[in-house]
C-alpha cells in the first residue's frame, strides 16, 4: 500500500469508527480470511438481540434472524430485474424436515441432528416453551404471533422430543405464513431457565445480550454501538451451510464514511445509505446495487388520534394537503419510491395495499380546513422521526417543517436515537411524526391488523380507535380465510378507503429497499423483513 493511501485509511478510522486500514504486506492467509469475511457497515447496530425483548430495533431483528432456527422458512424467487426475493407463498423445511396441515392442526417433524450452539439436541420441549413465550411476554411478538391466530399455550403441543403440532383456534390464511417471520425463533429453553429470575420469568435480560439458540450463525463479540462479530456455526442442520464463515458489523454514523468504505474496497455492503447515494453509485458502476420495492411497506406522516389538536379530523386532512408530495419525491428519494399520492377523485378503490390516496399539495384547501377546525391562526407541534433513518427522515421532515408552516403549524423538530425510537412510539405521547412501516406478511388485511385496529396496541402508534373499521378488517380476515373472495375484496376497499377519510397517517411513499456491495459479493436476498441474511452470502 503507497503511503498516501495508507494515511487516507487512517483518516477514515479516526473520523468514523470504520474498518482498520489493510495491512501493508499481502499475505495469502489474510487473503483467505479476507474472503471468508463479509464486512457490513450500517448506521446504527442492534441494542437487543432477542426479537422477544422489549424495543427491540430492527438491527436486532437481523441478530435473530441469522443466530436462530425457526420451523420453516420461505422459498426464493428471481424478481424481473433480476435480484433475488425471498417468495411469499412458497415454504421450506428449516428445523422441521416435515410437516402436516390438516384442517384443525399443523404437525411438525423435528430435524433429529439439530443441536443447539452448545451441542445440546433441540427437541419438540424447546420449541413447545418457545412459542409459548412469545404468546405471553406481551408486546411486539406477542401481537406478531396472534396476527396468525397463535394465542394460547394450549394451542401448542410437544408430542414426543421430534413432534410439535399447533392446533388452530380459527380458520386463518396468516397462521402458516406467520410460523415463518421471525419471532417464531427456537430458544435453548433450558439455557434461558438458567438465566431467568423470579422477575424475569422468560430470561429476555439474558437473551438481550447473548444468543441461546441454533442458528447459522453465533454472535463471539458485541461492542454497543461499534461492533458485532458472528462466525458460522460449523454444526448447523437446518439448511445448506452458509459459504461465508464471518460476518463483521460495524456501525458506522457517517453515510460519507460508508460509501468512502465501500467505493474504496474496505466494506462489503451497506443497505442504509442516503438514496442519492444508491442512484450515484448505480450509475458509477463500480459497486452492484440492488433495488426492491418494500412489500406492504409505506412511509407515512402520522398523527396522535387520541389528543388535540389531532384528534380533530379536519386538522388531519388540513395536514395532508399541506405536504409537500413531490419535494419529497425528488429532493428526498430521489425517485427510489413509488408515489402513494394524487389519485383521481373518482378512480375506482383497488383490493390492493398499498395504493395511492387522492391528497395533494393544496395549501389553500389546507388552510380552509385549518380555519373550520377552529385553528384559523394555527398551532404549535412537535414533528419527530426515528434518527436511525435520518438520511430519509431529517429532510423530509424539515420540508414538511417548511410546508406546514405556510398554514400557521409551527413544529419544533424532533429527533429520536434509533435505539430509543420503538419505546418513543410505544408511549403513544408524540403528537406528529414521520414513520415508516411495513407489514412482513405481504397482505392488506395484515398491515391494517397492526397499523388501524383498536385492539393493536403496538403499531397502531396514532392511536385510532374505530369500530367500523374494526369490523372491515375482522371480516377481510375472514372471509380470507373462508376464500370468500367478494366478502373480502369489499372488506379491503372498505377499510383503504376510510383510512383515507380519516388520515390518522398520510401515506407519503412506498420505498424501496436498496443495497450496495462489492462485485465479488453475491447470494444478496430481499426478505420481507428488510435485514441481511448472511446465510445465502458468498464471495468469489
Amino acid at each position: 500500500m503507497k503511503r498516501r493511501q495508507f494515511l487516507k485509511s487512517m483518516t477514515a478510522l479516526a473520523a468514523g469508527s470504520v474498518l482498520p486500514a489493510a495491512p501493508a504486506i499481502w499475505s495469502p492467509a489474510r487473503a483467505q480470511s479476507r474472503q471468508e469475511t463479509v464486512l457490513a457497515v450500517t448506521e446504527y447496530g442492534p441494542n437487543n438481540f432477542d426479537i422477544h425483548g422489549v424495543g427491540t430495533n430492527r438491527p436486532g431483528y437481523e441478530v435473530a434472524w441469522n443466530c436462530y432456527d425457526r420451523l420453516m422458512t420461505h422459498g426464493k424467487k428471481v424478481l424481473p430485474d433480476g435480484v433475488e426475493s425471498y417468495d411469499r407463498d412458497t415454504f421450506l423445511p428449516e428445523l422441521a424436515e416435515d410437516w402436516n396441515l390438516t384442517a384443525t392442526s399443523v404437525t411438525f417433524k423435528l430435524r433429529k441432528d439439530a443441536t443447539f450452539h452448545d451441542g445440546t439436541p433441540i427437541t419438540a420441549k424447546d420449541v413447545k416453551w418457545s412459542f409459548d413465550r412469545a404468546v405471553t411476554v406481551g408486546g411486539f411478538p406477542t401481537f406478531q404471533m396472534k396476527a396468525g391466530s397463535l394465542e394460547k399455550p394450549e394451542q401448542f403441543v410437544a408430542v414426543d422430543d421430534h413432534t410439535f403440532r399447533v392446533d388452530f383456534i380459527r380458520k386463518d390464511r396468516l397462521t402458516m405464513p406467520d410460523l415463518a417471520v421471525i419471532v417464531p425463533a427456537v430458544y435453548h429453553s433450558e439455557l434461558v431457565k438458567k438465566n431467568a429470575t423470579e422477575k424475569d420469568p422468560w430470561g429476555l435480560e439474558y437473551t438481550k445480550g447473548n444468543i441461546a439458540g441454533g442458528g447459522a450463525y453465533k454472535v463471539t463479540r458485541w461492542q454497543p454501538g461499534t461492533e458485532v462479530v458472528f462466525e458460522r456455526n460449523d454444526n448447523w442442520k437446518s439448511g445448506p451451510l452458509p459459504k461465508v464463515k464471518r460476518i463483521v458489523w460495524r456501525t458506522v454514523p457517517s453515510a460519507g464514511n460508508r460509501r468512502a468504505l465501500l467505493e474504496r474496497g474496505d466494506a462489503d455492503i451497506s443497505v442504509d445509505l442516503p438514496n442519492k447515494d444508491f442512484v450515484e453509485l448505480k450509475q458509477l458502476g463500480k459497486l452492484a446495487v440492488a433495488t426492491t420495492p418494500i412489500g406492504n411497506g409505506i412511509g407515512y406522516i402520522g398523527m396522535n388520534c387520541k389528543n388535540p389538536p389531532f384528534n380533530n379530523l379536519k386538522v388531519r386532512q388540513a395536514v395532508a394537503y399541506a405536504i409537500p408530495y413531490q419535494k419529497i419525491m425528488d429532493a428526498v428519494m430521489f425517485g427510489l419510491a413509488v408515489p402513494l399520492y394524487g389519485a383521481k377523485a373518482d378512480a375506482p378503490m383497488e383490493t390492493a395495499w398499498p395504493q395511492p390516496h387522492h391528497y395533494t399539495t393544496d395549501l389553500a384547501k389546507a388552510k380552509q380546513l385549518l380555519a373550520e377546525s377552529g385553528h384559523p391562526e394555527g398551532f404549535e407541534t412537535t414533528l419527530s422521526f426515528d434518527l436511525g433513518f435520518g438520511a430519509v427522515n431529517e429532510p423530509l421532515c424539515v420540508l414538511v417543517q417548511e410546508s406546514l408552516a405556510q398554514i400557521g403549524i409551527r413544529t419544533t423538530i424532533n429527533k429520536v436515537p434509533g435505539a430509543n425510537w420503538r419505546n418513543e412510539l410505544l408511549k403513544k405521547e408524540m403528537p406528529l411524526i414521520s414513520n415508516f412501516f411495513s407489514g412482513w406478511l405481504d397482505y392488506p388485511e395484515y398491515f391494517f391488523f397492526w397499523c388501524y385496529h383498536g385492539q393493536n396496541a403496538v403499531f397502531n402508534t396514532m392511536s385510532y380507535q374505530d369500530k367500523d373499521m374494526d369490523a372491515l378488517i375482522d371480516a377481510a380476515r375472514t372471509a380470507a380465510a373462508n376464500k370468500d373472495q367478494a366478502t373480502y375484496d369489499g372488506s379491503v376497499k372498505g377499510f383503504v378507503e376510510k383510512a383515507f377519510a380519516e388520515v390518522p397517517r398520510v401515506p407519503l411513499f412506498q420505498p424501496m429497499l436498496s443495497v450496495a456491495m462489492q462485485k465479488n459479493v453475491s447470494g444478496y436476498r430481499y426478505w420481507f423483513h428488510r435485514q441481511l441474511d448472511y446465510r445465502t452470502l458468498a464471495k468469489a
